[in-house]
């Protein structure tokens, strides 16, 4: 059986992959990491996923406080 995780681990790990997604094509613009097209695909895959997570740690939040 699978352990549920917690909304807060949720929304932390859907920032910290936004906070990816907005750094990677920071770097790629400052020159640090030549710009690629799977780099490119990458940071915007986790910016999406992030926004995602984001969103559910958030409902799973105000989920878990309505039943207090």
């Amino acid at each position: 059986m699978l352990k549920q995780t917690s909304p807060y681990s949720i929304l932390l790990i859907g920032f910290l992959l936004v906070l990816l997604g907005a750094v990677l094509p920071l770097l790629m613009l400052l020159q640090l990491f030549s710009a690629s097209f799977w780099l490119g695909a990458i940071s915007y895959t986790a910016t999406i996923s992030g926004l995602l997570l984001g969103l559910i740690g958030a409902a799973s939040f105000v989920q878990l406080d309505r039943r207090k």
